[in-house]
C-alpha cells in the first residue's frame, strides 16, 4: 500500500526466487511474454537480476567495467534534471526495491536519483546492487547512483556484503568488482541548481559546492577528512558542528545548513543514511529533509518507507509504501540477519 504528501520547495544464484510485477499499468516490471530470443545481453541480465537470480561472475566483470565507463565521466557532484525521483538507503532489500518502482514506476519512464547504502545488512545486496548497475548501464541518463558510507571496502567486510559475495559466488572475486565501482560513484548531486543531494551530511572542511568537485574520489572511503563526512554526517537538534557517535563525520545544527543554502543559493538538501519511521523527516524549517526508501529495516523495524518525487517545478510530494507482501517477497535460504548495529 503506497500514500503520497506534497508540497512545494519552491556464478549460478543461491538466490532464484521469482519476483515479477505482474499488475500491469505503466510501472509493471515483468514482460507478459518469455525473454526473446533475440534480447541483448544487458537486457537479458536485468530481466535475471530483476527475478532476484544472480548472473555469472564474467558477466559481472564485463557490467563492472562498462558501469565505471559510464562513471567516471560523471562529476563528483552530478547534476540531475527534473522532474526525478529522489531515493535513500536500499540496503540489499531487493524485494522492498521492487516496491520502490512499484509505487514510482520503472525506468525509463521515471528519473531516478539514488542516494547510496545499496548493500550491507539485507538478505540480497548482491542482486541489489547489479541491478541498479545494470539499470545505470541501460539507462545512463535516467539513473544516478551516489555513494554512501556502506560503498566501501572496510564496512562491507564487516556488515555483510563480502560474505554475501563469498556464499553465492565461492569467492571474494565479485565483490572486489563491485568495490571498485564504489570508487566511480558520484559523492552528489545538485537538482535544478536548488537542490543539493547527497548521502550523509555537510562537512567542516567545505562550504561550498565547488570545493566538493576537488575532491579525488576515485578511492575508498578515508576514514576523517571532507569526503569521509558528506557520507557519514547526520544532522541535529543544536548549533554548529558537534562530535558524531558513529566515530565518523560530524553533527551539524540549523545554523550551518542556513549558511551552506546561503553560500550555494540552495533551497534544499535532500539526504538519506538516518532510518526514519515515516519514511521522511524534515529539519530546520524545511531547509534539509531525510529520505530512507527501506520499508521494515532489516526485516524487523517497522517503519514505512518513502521515496522523494520532483516535478519540472521544483514542487515536491512524498510517497510512501511498505515492505513487499509475502506473497511478492522471496525467502533465502539462510540463518537471519545479525543484530548489527541499527
Amino acid at each position: 500500500m503506497a500514500s503520497v504528501e506534497g508540497s512545494s520547495a519552491g556464478g549460478d544464484s543461491a538466490c532464484g526466487a521469482t519476483a515479477c510485477l505482474s499488475d500491469g499499468g505503466p510501472g509493471e516490471l515483468c514482460t507478459s511474454k518469455a525473454v526473446a530470443s533475440g534480447m541483448s545481453l544487458l537486457d537479458r541480465q536485468i530481466e535475471q537480476l530483476r527475478r532476484c537470480e544472480c548472473i555469472p561472475e564474467r558477466e559481472v566483470k564485463a557490467l563492472c567495467a562498462k558501469a565505471k565507463e559510464i562513471l567516471v565521466e560523471e562529476s563528483n557532484v552530478q547534476r540531475v534534471d527534473v522532474p526525478v525521483t529522489i531515493c535513500g538507503d536500499i540496503h540489499g532489500q531487493f524485494y522492498d526495491l521492487l516496491e520502490l518502482f512499484r509505487v514510482g514506476n520503472f525506468l525509463p519512464e521515471t528519473s531516478y536519483l539514488f542516494l547510496g547504502d545499496f548493500v550491507d545488512r539485507g538478505y540480497f545486496s548482491v542482486e541489489t546492487f547489479l541491478f541498479l548497475l545494470a539499470l545505470k548501464v541501460r539507462y545512463p541518463d535516467r539513473i544516478t547512483l551516489i555513494r554512501g558510507n556502506h560503498e566501501s571496502r572496510q564496512i562491507t567486510q564487516v556488515y555483510g556484503f563480502y560474505d554475501e559475495c563469498l556464499r553465492k559466488y565461492g569467492s571474494s572475486t565479485v565483490w572486489r568488482y563491485c568495490t571498485e565501482v564504489f570508487d566511480y560513484l558520484a559523492l552528489a548531486a545538485i537538482i535544478d541548481d536548488r537542490l543539493f543531494a547527497l548521502h550523509g551530511g555537510l562537512s567542516p572542511a567545505i562550504s561550498s559546492v565547488d570545493e566538493i568537485r576537488s575532491i579525488d574520489r576515485k578511492q575508498e572511503v578515508p576514514h576523517e577528512g571532507p569526503m569521509c563526512d558528506l557520507l557519514w554526517s547526520d544532522p541535529e537538534d543544536m548549533q554548529g558542528w558537534g562530535y558524531s557517535p558513529r566515530g565518523a563525520g560530524y553533527l551539524f545544527g540549523a545554523d550551518i545548513v542556513k549558511a551552506f543554502c546561503h553560500t550555494n543559493n540552495i533551497e534544499i538538501i535532500a539526504r538519506a543514511h538516518q532510518l526514519v519511521m515515516d519514511g521522511y523527516k524534515w529539519w530546520f524549517g524545511k531547509k534539509l529533509v531525510t529520505v530512507w526508501s527501506a520499508p521494515n529495516y532489516c526485516y524487523r523495524c517497522g517503519n514505512v518507507a518513502t521515496v522523494m518525487e520532483l516535478d519540472e517545478q521544483l514542487n515536491y510530494q512524498f510517497k510512501t509504501f511498505e515492505a513487499a507482501p509475502p506473497e511478492r517477497r522471496g525467502i533465502p535460504s539462510k540463518k537471519p540477519p545479525p543484530d548489527y548495529f541499527l
